[in-house]
């Protein structure tokens, strides 16, 4: 079909896809150039013939071909390898069957006739197969990332378990072997006891009663010296130590193994907007509604846009951070490029350097592209999670109460990218008037 199809588009002159695709007269078309200069070449004030069927023209009159001209806009719109290799599809589309294309960056089919050329014009499109074998790649891979996510959680919880039951097994023999030693010393009070009563029996039968009780002080004297108080309980067995909240013990253990765990971001005060106010630890940024402060300027300050950045830059590595958006009605949050526009009225999307999500309206919440994206919200977020893995060119959000996916970006980041806060402006009326805060877990 799309050999065919190139061929209807091909100019007879210069065997290329039409340029300003005209006719005069017949149903042959051609280039305005090429039949102009093949008229050139005739006498000046002869008639005009037509390459293809050699009729004549006395005076022919150019006349555009809008359709021709749509139809070749089209088909020039799509890589040319992926229609060759292209196969019809067994399901119609409204007038055309779909030719088997997918667009990777929409993630949709694509039909050659009904869709817009412009919406995909600099977009990846290849085959349906093609794609079809990248998606199984894709999950392969992943299969493989969670596979080794979860075998690292199960050998370390194997690890933890092995060390406890260890730990037990040393505690408990520790504790048998002080109570076997207090039993032998137990025993040897015992006999001491036996001895000391024969020593009275035989002091009894060998003297008078008033020769006897003189002689009890010392005689008890002397047993009293071999018998010791000796405490065979076990109260003192650690049991607390495997008990009380186990899992959340082992959780804790756990957490010094994950990475990337909430990093402890600061905000970066030479990049703040003067109406922002921030915490004196940098973690909290909130719109003031007072006069802006007397700030120094600098080239680092954004002076329109109510905005921070980050302290620290990313140029590698994976990181993720949590920022508190509670009882907010306006927020901005994401990565921007460490070179981006301070100054002015600023546009927040990727071509500006910009890759956030954005709450506004109250209860909306969209990425920030090029137009925007509606985000599928369920419920209000409390906490958004911020992931950045930067050698594979990937930033994700979260609902970080659940952990909830809401969008990715998928680019090629620049050299440097810091965080990006806008807590937004705040209304007299009380809305939008608590901060932004960074959320860092300490244990």
């Amino acid at each position: 079909m799309a050999c065919s199809l190139k061929d209807e588009l091909l100019c007879s002159i210069c065997l290329s896809i039409y340029q300003d695709p005209v006719s005069f007269g017949c149903e042959h078309y051609f280039c305005r150039k090429c039949i102009t200069e093949h008229w050139s070449r005739q006498e000046p004030h002869g008639t005009r013939d037509c390459p293809e069927c050699r009729r004549t023209f006395a005076d022919p009159l150019l006349s555009p071909s809008l359709k021709l001209s749509n139809i070749v806009e089209r088909y020039s719109a799509f890589p040319l390898d992926a229609i060759l290799n292209a196969q019809r599809s067994s399901y119609p589309c409204k007038d055309h069957e779909k030719v088997k294309l997918f667009c990777l960056t929409d993630k949709s089919l694509v039909c050659f006739f009904c869709d817009e050329p412009a919406l995909h014009e600099q977009h990846q499109v290849t085959t349906i197969d093609e794609a079809y074998e990248e998606i199984q790649s894709s999950a392969k891979s992943l299969r493989a990332t969670i596979g080794d996510a979860f075998e690292r959680l199960h050998r370390f919880l194997r690890e933890r378990q092995k060390s406890m039951l260890e730990e037990l097994e040393m505690d408990t023999a520790r504790k048998l072997s002080d109570i076997e030693h207090k039993i032998q010393r137990y025993s040897q009070q015992l006999r001491d006891v036996k001895e000391g009563i024969q020593i009275l029996q035989e002091r009894l039968n060998e003297t008078g009663r008033h020769d006897f009780l003189e002689g009890v002080a010392v005689t008890s004297e002397r047993i009293k010296g071999k018998i010791h108080e000796t405490n065979l309980t076990y109260e003192d067995f650690p049991t607390s130590k495997y008990m009380g909240p186990l899992q959340y013990t082992i959780w804790k253990s756990l957490f010094q193994d994950i990475s990337p765990v909430p990093a402890a971001l600061t905000l970066d005060p030479i990049t703040a907007h003067q109406r922002l106010i921030l915490s004196d630890d940098c973690t909290i940024v909130a719109y003031g509604n007072l006069h802006p402060q007397p700030l120094q300027d600098s080239p680092r300050r954004f002076d329109v846009e109510v905005s921070v950045l980050g302290a620290e830059g990313f140029s590698s590595g994976v990181h993720y951070w949590e920022v508190m958006v509670s009882e907010k009605t306006q927020w901005m949050i994401g990565v921007a490029n460490e070179t981006v526009s301070r100054k002015g009225s600023i546009q927040i999307q990727p071509s500006r350097g910009f890759y956030c999500i954005v709450m506004h309206d109250g209860n909306q919440y969209s990425a920030c592209t090029e137009p925007w994206t509606r985000l599928n919200v369920k419920s209000k977020l409390e906490k958004v999670g911020v992931f950045l893995d930067y050698p594979k060119g990937l930033l994700i959000f979260y609902n970080a109460d659940d952990m909830s996916w809401l969008y990715t970006y998928r680019e090629k980041f620049p050299p440097k990218v810091f965080p990006y806060f806008s807590p937004g402006q705040s209304h007299a009326n009380g809305k939008n008037v608590q901060p932004l805060r960074i959320n860092t877990v300490r244990l």
